[in-house]
């Protein structure tokens, strides 16, 4: 199968960069010829992958962005036709067979009072979401919770949307199972965006654990510590603030993850905390709730209280064995791909 993939940034830099990386290493894997559209490669490509870098586009503004992104690949497409290759956008295109959303739409602006509405820029992204979703045939959400997000606001296009394809979990360190001291532990926590995250949360809920575990310890991964020390201002002791790690050597280190975001679209340190063996306990608003099981943890609601929470984290803490090991590699993904392709060319015949 001939496959074509568009993303701006290709390589492992970033959530849905990888999400683009390792499917299409895993579809070359599996004998496919794949090749790649980009701003720029910031990877030395892998093996069997062609890639064509178009060259960089000034970020900002972000609409505009996209829009010359988006006709630069079109003028590519019309220089270097693909004649029988399935077009899979990451990007807002309009030449494109399928599309994933890595995130909640931006149609979510509909929500808001309309005075914070009228301006150029969030009409330009409504038209480029719309139309990338009008050209394409089929709609890729990384998760349950992105696919019921757009089939609320674009009822219209439901019949496109795929089930979710959600990322993979590369394997890494387990941790090996111990009980916990009764008067310890520690609580994890990962994420650069830590408001969204719900670390302001996290550390109410641990200083309220605290009084009965006083060596109970929070470990903070992802925000530099000057960003989120005020958060601890009262407290003697009990955290660490370690700022961003690029690997999972610290999961080894966790008894449970605490992940109480806001707003989620998957949370791929779920996963990878599953994958560890890692206890979680996190919000019902992120996309890999889906997978948390009771025998991995536990899942609330963000209107629980305090003190559910705590409560939810004490059980964990107080486990008498081993979470199973959440199991999700990449090829499962390219897999799940190639049946969304298969059905795509189906419909072209």
């Amino acid at each position: 199968m001939k496959i074509l993939h568009v993303a701006r940034r290709y390589g492992p830099v970033g959530g849905m960069e990888r999400y683009v990386w390792e499917v299409t290493r895993e579809l070359a894997a599996l004998g496919h010829q794949v090749e790649v559209v980009c701003e720029r490669c910031y990877a030395e490509p892998p093996p069997g992958i062609e890639v064509h870098e178009l060259g960089e586009i000034a970020a900002r503004p972000r609409w505009i962005a996209l829009l010359r992104f988006g006709n630069r690949v079109a003028r590519w497409l019309h220089d270097n036709p693909r004649p029988g290759s399935v077009i899979h956008s990451h990007e807002r295109l309009d030449c494109h067979h399928t599309t994933t959303f890595h995130g909640p739409p931006f149609s979510t602006v509909r929500d808001k009072p309309w005075w914070k509405k009228l301006s150029l820029r969030i009409a330009m992204q409504l038209w480029l979401e719309r139309r990338e979703l009008r050209v394409a045939r089929a709609i890729v959400p990384n998760s349950a919770i992105i696919s019921k997000m757009l089939a609320h606001y674009y009822p219209e296009y439901t019949h496109k949307l795929t089930a979710p394809v959600e990322p993979g979990v590369a394997s890494g360190p387990l941790r090996a199972f111990r009980a916990v001291d009764p008067q310890g532990g520690v609580i994890g926590f990962i994420g650069k965006e830590w408001q969204r995250k719900g670390l302001p949360l996290i550390a109410a809920i641990v200083a309220e654990l605290r009084r009965t575990r006083p060596n109970l310890e929070l470990w903070v991964i992802g925000p530099a510590p000057e960003e989120v020390q005020h958060l601890f201002a009262e407290w003697q002791g009990g955290y660490r603030l370690l700022g961003w790690r690029s690997d999972n050597e610290h999961l080894k280190d966790f008894d449970v993850l605490l992940h109480p975001a806001r707003a989620e679209p998957y949370g791929m340190a779920i996963a990878e905390a599953m994958a560890a063996q890692v206890p979680v306990v996190v919000s019902d608003v992120c996309g890999a709730a889906a997978s948390v099981g009771a025998e991995s943890g536990a899942v609330l609601p963000l209107s629980a209280p305090l003190s559910d929470w705590a409560a939810a984290v004490e059980t964990q803490l107080r486990r008498a064995d081993a979470p199973p090991r959440f199991d999700r590699g990449w090829r499962a993904v390219a897999v799940e791909y190639e049946t969304i392709y298969k059905n795509l060319n189906g419909e072209k015949r």
